[in-house]
């Protein structure tokens, strides 16, 4: 057995070490922060087998200039010239294609699958009531342009065997009768769940400490030193961290910390903003996403969680006050009895999805470091491929075969 340094505190990186140790390895794991700040934390909470259709696809490019000349739109690119941006945007623009997309469905599909499978059995675990529902989803159209792009969608699912369905705003009403509903109809993604994401995350912190995982907050990776193709030790400062194997599973931070171990990770931040109301009715029961909004809203924790927007920008502490009353403006326009209130500056989360250009996570050892396995760049679905990515991370450190093929995720591709 192993020891391992996992560079990284979120739902990855726990996912990981929680397996590892599983697994019988000695695992540590390092955060920059508490670990309570990350993005694991403010995520929608859902569960996406159905979301096997890369951020990379046609049309995303003509409808990414049209919203970026609105101030409350769901998606925005700070123009630059910075080389990582550059290089972000010649890469998405190649992988923008019907071939990509094809060739992305299974890959995605198969590790979403797998990750319900592993929530699911987690959920079984003593201390691991978090919440799982599996109700599916349901993405809530008002247009014939949006009824059709989903109509598409759920005909290539049924083809890969998913279960989804096109319902009418009437058949949604019977699901939930206590919603008012002002759409024209939703495709209800079946094999999908949610779940409360604070609650996984605190879970799986709660085990890993009493099982004696060292979970270090505050240690921010300032070096790490190389020898030949071996990563030999990490500095949080003054701090030296050594290990047999190493995990990189920093998020957005993935491309500086694997700076320093001369490796390129092209990827970039994907801001998104989440907030959470009361709903002492639980009027809403199954998670919705509104198609043309781009929102996601979750029940959880006994309330709602309304989250949405991508600024694809450099990793910042601003927080666009236009693009969270676009959230707000939203939603009533679907569903007329719920209307959340703009909430105060410091009632809004907001944290940096690891956007990777082809919209695929990078997971798999790397080429030039012998003693590292990549797991980073999961963009929206990294609550949804957390258990999938971890196990697969301890599979390819206790050298097994994986649960699936893993060769589309290379970090080298």
């Amino acid at each position: 057995m192993a020891n391992i340094l996992i560079i990284g505190g979120g739902i990855v990186g726990l996912s990981s070490a929680y397996y590892l140790h599983k697994s019988g390895h000695t695992v540590t794991v390092l955060d920059k922060g508490d670990i309570t700040d990350n993005c694991s934390f403010g995520n929608a909470g859902m569960i996406v087998p159905s979301h096997f259709i890369p951020l990379a696809a046609p049309g995303m490019v003509q409808q990414g200039v049209r919203w970026m000349f609105n101030r409350k739109s769901p998606f925005y690119v700070r123009p630059s010239l910075h080389p990582e941006l550059v290089n972000w945007g010649l890469k998405f623009l190649k992988h923008a294609n019907a071939g990509h997309v094809s060739r992305s469905a299974i890959p995605l599909m198969e590790l979403n699958l797998l990750s319900k499978q592993l929530y699911i059995d987690l959920a079984k675990e003593p201390g691991f009531d978090f919440e799982l529902q599996s109700n599916g989803i349901l993405s809530m159209f008002k247009t014939e342009r949006a009824a059709e792009e989903e109509a598409h969608i759920v005909k290539r699912a049924q083809e890969l065997g998913m279960n989804m369905a096109i319902l009418t705003s009437e058949d949604c009403k019977k699901l939930q009768p206590n919603l008012n509903l002002d759409i024209l109809g939703a495709a209800h993604f079946r094999d999908d769940a949610h779940m409360s994401p604070p609650k996984v995350m605190n879970a799986l912190l709660r085990f890993l400490e009493k099982a004696g995982v060292t979970i270090a907050r505050q240690q921010e990776v300032t070096q790490i030193e190389t020898a030949g193709s071996k990563i030999t030790r990490v500095f949080t400062g003054k701090k030296v961290w050594e290990a047999d194997q190493y995990v990189l599973a920093t998020g957005s931070w993935s491309p500086a910390i694997a700076k320093m171990m001369n490796i390129k990770i092209c990827l970039m931040p994907g801001k998104g903003y989440s907030f959470m109301e009361p709903e002492p009715q639980q009027r809403m029961t199954i998670p919705a996403l509104l198609c043309e909004a781009r929102v996601a809203i979750t029940p959880m924790d006994g309330g709602i969680r309304y989250s949405g927007t991508m600024e694809l920008d450099k990793i910042n502490t601003r927080i666009n006050m236009q693009r969270v009353r676009g959230i707000v403006e939203s939603v009533p326009r679907y569903l007329p009895n719920l209307h959340p209130a703009l909430p105060a500056e410091k009632d809004i989360w907001y944290g940096f999805r690891p956007s990777s250009a082809d919209g695929l996570p990078y997971i798999g050892r790397s080429t030039k470091r012998d003693n590292l396995v990549v797991a980073t760049g999961h963009g929206m679905m990294g609550m949804s491929l957390g258990p999938a990515t971890g196990s697969l991370v301890s599979q390819l450190i206790s050298e097994q075969k994986t649960t699936i093929d893993i060769y589309p995720f290379a970090p080298s591709r």
